[in-house]
């Protein structure tokens, strides 16, 4: 084998070891995908779970059924896209092995015609003849080297041979385990699938049953909507009160009118900080799923309503603790008729809104840090056991949509 030849071995060796690191990265990237998939599937399974107690169907239910189909449909893209890589990879050394199989071949012609010559030329006599023959010194010296040079060459053609075998070998036992791996989650596959269809069939038919009841559903609607406008105002109202104080405190120091809360030095820290903190905040509930997002959007099956939150909706399970998602002082603690218990932390210029809380332990004026407990979420033992936290983020009369600030689960 030639210098071009060994130089392509060696690459295919590399190729093959940079392609495997590679694949192991995607490979894990694409198994800790999936298991953060089944965990929300399990989550939301417990969240079903507590709502079995009832046989009718209602839209709380719905939601949840929906937020598991997606979490499925997501699980199993995620399933196929391992699948496609675990192909490539098949593919790829597939081609490596008939690559390796054909250089094995020809290391062994040319082992075999060296040993051949070897053969032909095997008597000590011969050699020593062939270096005395010489017409100087430096020829002899010359055929001298030539016969350990070639020694020298047939031991690393038998090495090549070896490693080559060798590196044969591991292909193949590489290449069988993945195809065990690809049937694997072939059969995974087909399970969710199957998990998939079920799921559907059950959302079809509390889809159907809820719009036979959909002027039940618009009146509740109506209630919850009245219920959150009245919520909105009382803010609304609380955020224009702390803007007149400022306003007057302003006026009366001398330091001119102002529409808006006045900040101490240490307010202008915390809101510093809460802002340095976006796509980072924690969320007040240990673990949830979002069943209602931040804005206007269409209802998610009465056709023609348009709902709005001004923050958004978490189910979480019966009994959860909310937390304070940052440092703050707690400004007010309000009851609202259809939102239960109201709890208001100001951040310097920031404000965060917890509603439907029952059991709170914090009152206006305490200092609370992050993650800090303040109460509990409500569950609703008329609606299905719903548990459901409703939560806002604003900045002074602005409202910002929570999903942009909080961490990324």
């Amino acid at each position: 084998m030639n210098r071009k030849q060994i130089k392509i071995l060696l690459n295919i060796i590399l190729f093959s070891f940079l392609a495997l690191h590679s694949f192991a990265q995607t490979k894990n990237d694409l198994e800790k995908q999936k298991k953060i998939y089944e965990k929300k599937i399990k989550y939301t399974n417990q969240l079903l779970n507590q709502t079995k107690k009832s046989t009718k169907y209602s839209s709380h239910k719905l939601l949840i059924l929906q937020n598991k189909i997606s979490n499925r449909n997501q699980l199993i893209n995620n399933i196929e896209q391992e699948i496609a890589l675990l192909d490539t990879i098949i593919y790829n050394d597939q081609k490596k092995i008939l690559q390796l199989r054909a250089n094995l071949k020809q290391l062994k012609q040319e082992y075999a015609k060296m040993i051949y010559y070897a053969y032909k030329n095997r008597r000590y006599y011969d050699k020593l003849m062939f270096i005395f023959a010489s017409e100087d010194f430096n020829q002899a010296y010359k055929r001298l080297k030539y016969f350990q040079q070639y020694s020298q060459y047939r031991k690393r053609q038998a090495d090549l041979i070896v490693n080559t075998r060798l590196e044969l070998l591991q292909k193949l036992d590489s290449i069988e385990i993945i195809k065990a791996q690809k049937l694997e989650l072939v059969y995974e596959k087909k399970k969710e699938n199957y998990s998939l269809i079920s799921e559907k069939e059950q959302q079809s038919s509390i889809l159907n049953n809820l719009k036979s009841k959909k002027s039940k559903l618009i009146r509740r609607l109506r209630k919850q909507q009245i219920a959150a406008n009245n919520l909105q105002k009382r803010i609304e109202a609380i955020i224009a009160e702390e803007a007149r104080k400022a306003a007057a405190h302003a006026r009366k120091s001398g330091k001119g009118d102002s529409k808006v809360f006045m900040l101490t030095p240490k307010d202008k820290l915390v809101s510093k900080e809460f802002f340095k903190n976006k796509q980072h905040l924690p969320w007040p509930t240990q673990r949830g799923i979002v069943t209602s997002y931040f804005g206007e959007h269409a209802h998610p099956f009465l056709k023609g309503i348009v709902i709005r939150n001004d923050g958004i909706d978490i189910t979480t399970t019966k009994g959860s603790v909310i937390r304070s998602i940052f440092d703050g002082e707690v400004s007010r603690v309000f009851s609202i008729k259809g939102a239960n218990i109201t709890v208001i932390i100001r951040h310097g210029n920031y404000l965060t809104v917890y509603s439907n809380l029952r059991d709170v332990i914090v009152k206006a004026g305490d200092k609370v840090k992050a993650k800090q407990t303040i109460g509990v979420a409500f569950t609703d033992a008329d609606n299905d056991n719903k548990t459901v936290v409703k939560f806002q983020i604003w900045k002074e009369n602005k409202k910002l949509n929570p999903i942009l600030w909080l961490a990324h689960k």
